[in-house]
């Protein structure tokens, strides 16, 4: 069975509210799977969606080939969930919060799986330590030992390296590779566009629609554009100027523009001469790779267009 995870048109409504509206697609096994979004999109209900903790108001969706909503306890044996908020116990130590879930899932002889664990994780050093006085990385990768005591062949991560220090997110990236190299299949949520770069595919939600779902490879090529990275002084008043008197799509990222060109060697020409027009100095730029950032933005803009 190649097809860890099909999802088939799903629909989840919240009142009047509509939080996913019709999102489809698949998950391979062994594949690292990018949910990504801004705050809002649907990420989370997705997830919960496809832990059985929600049921879908229309749609469906198949776990190793069960149905969703009619074979949920032999789903539910079968992953593992981390969510935003997951919950350790701050008066444990890290061996009884392992010990805890190791129970929770009916896991008997875990102190050998606990130990794999603590040695994978980098915690066997800090195992007396209670849960209450670990950092926030740390606690991270506590909570991912929890979510695995019990062999899970899908583990769900929702937005796992929110808040974490760079350190310990490089960290976490790590154990996740090899996680995926024994096997499992991981399917996480990110608001990161650069770590949904490390994914084998990625889909792309907004406001709780699919706006592309392929690699990360495949979705940056599927803009025709060039994006040129402008240095420039003021930088403000630049980004300003050329979202009030162009047709161009232009994005801040920090000091930087980044302008989305269909014709580099045309229209560079006038976003340089209406920049100098108006006192602005060209510092420097360059042509870089689309990034997923870019796309994203690319795709809202084009609904906005439809829409108006």
């Amino acid at each position: 069975m190649d097809a860890a995870i099909k999802v088939n048109n799903i629909i989840k409504d919240y009142g009047n509210v509509r939080a996913l509206n019709g999102i489809s697609f698949d998950v391979k096994n062994a594949e690292m799977f990018g949910l990504v979004g801004p705050d809002g999109a649907g990420k989370t209900t997705t997830i919960r969606l496809l832990c059985g903790l929600l049921t879908p108001t229309n749609g469906s969706a198949e776990l190793f080939g069960f149905d969703l909503t009619k074979d949920r306890n032999k789903i539910q044996k079968e992953i593992g969930y981390l969510s935003q908020k997951f919950s350790l116990y701050g008066d444990l130590t890290i061996d009884e919060n392992i010990e805890f879930f190791a129970d929770l899932h009916g896991v008997k002889d875990y102190k050998h799986r606990r130990d794999e664990l603590l040695e994978f994780t980098r915690l066997t050093p800090f195992r007396t330590r209670l849960a209450d006085n670990l950092s926030g990385g740390m606690k991270q990768k506590l909570a991912l030992a929890c979510t695995l005591i019990h062999k899970p062949k899908i583990i769900f991560l929702d937005e796992p390296t929110t808040g974490v220090d760079p350190v310990s997110r490089r960290d976490f990236w790590k154990i996740l590779s090899n996680l995926q190299k024994d096997g499992v299949t991981i399917f996480m949520s990110t608001p990161y566009l650069d770590e949904a770069e490390r994914c084998n595919r990625v889909v792309l939600l907004n406001d709780g629609k699919v706006l592309s779902f392929d690699t990360p490879k495949n979705v940056k090529a599927s803009i025709k554009k060039s994006i040129v990275e402008i240095v420039c002084t003021p930088i403000i008043k630049a980004y300003k100027l050329l979202k009030e008197k162009s047709n161009y799509e232009v994005q801040m990222f920090g000091d930087r523009l980044n302008l989305a060109l269909d014709d580099y060697q045309k229209d560079f020409t006038q976003i340089e001469n209406l920049l100098v027009e108006n006192g602005i100095q060209m510092i420097d730029h360059r042509i870089i790779p689309t990034s997923l950032e870019n796309v994203f933005i690319h795709l809202i803009n084009e609904i906005k267009e439809v829409s108006s």
